[in-house]
């Protein structure tokens, strides 16, 4: 009797696993740590028009409703799972393609619906890269909700995302975001951004952080301005490029301070072959001498899904599936997880700013504006960061401060916005910013600093004197 009834229970699950979308999950897995692990983190973006941050506040009149396909939708999510059918990704949809009527919109939201189902992917809501430089804070807070609800209505059972996608969201938006809708995960912040896509917002660190009250770039420095919500970046920047501000040509002549993993910047801007290689170039920065230094490596991503009509399905869909498939052959421990995943996975790890110490280092690839006789050296902790940077093909050549971020000065963000009046620099800049756009900002060797921030580097890093 006892081995009927075990026949029952095993074809009863194995008939359930062939017919189910839901992925089975061991309740003995082991958590993921932070520590002695790569992870990358990729979001698809669903939209109705280039930077829209809300229904009817769009900056640019563009309609890609019919640039939106199933077809190429699915296309850009099977290259991603070719190699790689463990990895899951973030679907962003903006508030418009949340609500969009149109067929194609239709089909899409219930193919990610599926997906979040059979992958395990997440599904959020992702409000244009920039509402804080257009919309009061007191309607992105509300319009967050509204879509919330709507994802939750969608997917069903209950579901609730982990994280939100939002380019640049101010302190209140995340304060909101831990307090009201108990989500504590944001990408809120695109790092070295400045002089593009109509304004920028430089200063932070460019790994994960539980933001001030003050300011959505600056760390909390204590309980009083702790923010339970973890800041992450959107794209992993080739830290060469993003010194500079703005960009001045498109191919391999010029400069793009937006140049690293993004695929616009590197794939349609430089072909497969060399964009590639800088993606791969700014991934082992992370992956390679990063992971030794830091103890774990990250790379953040994100596609716009109208890249398939833009561009064309074959160059995209076989650059997220060259993207995805070599990153594993070189390193194949690299897990492909959700924004919600990974920011949970780190605020695990740290319950306050106190603690984390990153570190970062490198040589250009040689590509473009990655110039290869330069070497930079990052430091980003609590207080501050501090960017170093050398000529490492000219012996002797002297290393030269060129960002002083201090985060222990108290700072502001701008007053709230209108579409009519933007605000649009958020940027934190204070010391000396890695951009060079003020007097103060040329570069000094470390004893030409002030005492007082000479003694906070040093205590720090000693080993820097």
């Amino acid at each position: 009797m006892k081995k009927i009834l075990l026949s029952f229970i095993l074809i009863t699950v194995y008939t359930f696993s062939l017919y189910s979308t839901e992925p089975i999950i061991s309740t003995t897995q082991t958590p993921i740590t932070l520590n002695g692990n790569r992870f990358v983190t990729l979001c698809i973006m669903i939209r109705t028009t280039p930077w829209e941050v809300s229904r009817d506040v769009k900056l640019h009149p563009r309609d890609e409703g019919d640039w939106h396909t199933l077809d190429g939708v699915r296309a850009l999510r099977e290259a991603f799972a070719k190699n790689n059918p463990d990895g899951r990704l973030t679907w962003g949809f903006t508030m418009n393609a949340l609500e969009d009527k149109r067929e194609n919109f239709k089909q899409i939201r219930q193919y990610v619906v599926e997906c979040k189902k059979k992958y395990g992917d997440e599904v959020t809501y992702f409000p244009g890269y920039f509402p804080a430089m257009y919309l009061p804070r007191e309607r992105i807070n509300r319009e967050i909700s509204e879509a919330i609800q709507i994802i939750t209505e969608l997917v069903g059972n209950g579901y609730r995302p982990q994280s939100i996608i939002g380019g640049f969201l101010s302190a209140d938006n995340l304060r909101y975001l831990a307090e009201k809708e108990n989500i504590h995960v944001a990408h809120a912040v695109i790092w070295s951004q400045h002089n593009i896509d109509g304004g920028g917002a430089d200063g932070s660190p460019s790994y994960p952080f539980y933001p001030s009250t003050e300011h959505f770039c600056k760390p909390a420095q204590g309980k009083n301005d702790f923010i339970d919500c973890v800041n992450l970046d959107g794209w992993t920047m080739d830290f060469i490029c993003a010194r500079r501000s703005g960009q001045i040509g498109h191919g391999i002549e010029g400069y793009n301070s937006r140049r690293g993993v993004g695929p616009i910047e590197t794939y349609k801007g430089w072909g497969l072959d060399l964009g590639h290689r800088e993606v791969m170039h700014t991934q082992s920065i992370h992956f390679d001498k990063g992971f030794e230094l830091n103890g774990f490596g990250w790379v953040t991503n994100i596609w716009e899904a109208q890249m398939v009509h833009e561009f064309g399905k074959d160059l995209i869909c076989d650059a997220m599936e060259m993207w995805v498939t070599d990153t594993k052959k070189r390193w194949p421990d690299t897990r492909f997880v959700t924004f919600g995943e990974f920011g949970t996975i780190w605020r695990n790890q740290y319950k306050s700013n106190d603690d984390w110490n990153y570190r970062f280092e490198e040589r250009g690839s040689g590509l473009g504006d990655s110039y290869n006789n330069l070497e930079i050296k990052w430091f980003m902790n609590k207080e501050f960061r501090l960017a170093l940077l050398r000529d490492w093909h000219k012996k002797g050549s002297p290393t030269y401060v060129i960002d002083f971020t201090r985060y222990d000065l108290k700072t502001q963000e701008p007053a709230d916005p209108s579409p009519d009046k933007p605000a649009k620099d958020w940027s934190l800049m204070n010391v000396l910013n890695q951009k060079g756009l003020r007097t103060q900002d040329t570069p000094k060797l470390l004893n030409e600093l002030k005492k007082d921030d000479q003694e906070l580097i040093y205590k720090y890093y000693p080993e820097l004197l």
